[in-house]
């Protein structure tokens, strides 16, 4: 049994300005059959127009993602932050006890592109947070920056390889997946307040990667490309493409194969 989420079937928003396509119920869209997957409780693919954003506005007890796709984002909040976010930068708001923060497209010609993520946190209160992170290179597994909200709480920086769940090339498997944020920090990553990560699936063209759930859940999400998925609890392969979202349950197996590059976001996800 999967948990199937096309691209074309997501609720749909279009204010002139922003044109977003919503994972799971969010604002004026509203499906009991779409509430999230485990703590992950938004994605919204967002566009934005140019010079356009969303005005200051508060949240508190949730840990914001934000992934860009295309171009790049204009971050500000009530703590001090104020930073730029370029395509392939992953930002991490924790908003604790209360935030404000306002995000903009940084250009005045160009849309920007990015993915809006809300993981509910397993602690409440306490300070709110800010983090960024460039993705590395392919063929490369340091991240190339970070920053945090406060100087405490700065995050450990590795070179560090890792092996997929078969145990593959170290080297192969760093530059297949990278960790973009977790739980402890760990390789890098920005940290959260859930038991959670995400990672970053990047393939070229028919190379395969494979992922175990194990006791937990898993949710992928397609930025771009075209993906087979083969799963252990399914008879049939499951064709994938960008927008799409696919989530799966313990004690299953995930084998992803490229049909040309392909760029997945790929969420370990506690069992509930």
């Amino acid at each position: 049994m999967v948990y199937m989420r096309k691209a074309e079937e997501r609720g749909k928003v279009n204010l002139g300005w922003l044109n977003s396509n919503h994972s799971f119920s969010f604002g004026h869209y509203y499906d009991v059959n779409h509430m999230g997957f485990s703590v992950l409780r938004v994605i919204n693919d967002d566009v934005v127009q140019p010079g356009r954003g969303f005005d200051t506005h508060g949240h508190k007890d949730v840990e914001i993602v934000s992934y860009v796709v295309k171009g790049a984002l204009k971050h500000k909040d009530s703590a001090g932050n104020e930073y730029q976010v370029p395509a392939g930068d992953i930002q991490v708001m924790s908003a604790g006890r209360g935030i404000m923060h306002s995000e903009y497209n940084a250009s005045d010609t160009e849309e920007v592109n990015f993915l809006q993520i809300w993981i509910l946190p397993n602690q409440k209160g306490g300070a709110p947070t800010y983090g960024q992170r460039a993705l590395a290179p392919r063929g490369e597994t340091n991240p190339l920056s970070s920053r945090t909200l406060t100087p405490d709480m700065s995050l450990p920086r590795t070179t560090e390889a890792h092996q997929d769940e078969h145990g593959a090339n170290a080297n192969v498997a760093a530059r297949q997946r990278q960790l973009l944020v977790s739980a402890d920090g760990r390789q890098g990553s920005l940290p959260i307040k859930q038991d959670a990560s995400i990672s970053s699936i990047h393939l070229s063209d028919g190379e395969q990667f494979t992922l175990h759930t194990g006791p937990r859940k898993g949710y992928l999400h397609i930025v771009r490309g075209t993906l087979k998925a083969n799963i252990k609890s399914e008879l049939q392969g499951i064709s994938l493409r960008q927008g799409d979202g696919l989530g799966i349950y313990m004690n299953d197996r995930l084998q992803l194969d490229s049909q040309g590059e392909a760029l997945a976001l790929w969420f370990d996800l506690p069992n509930i």
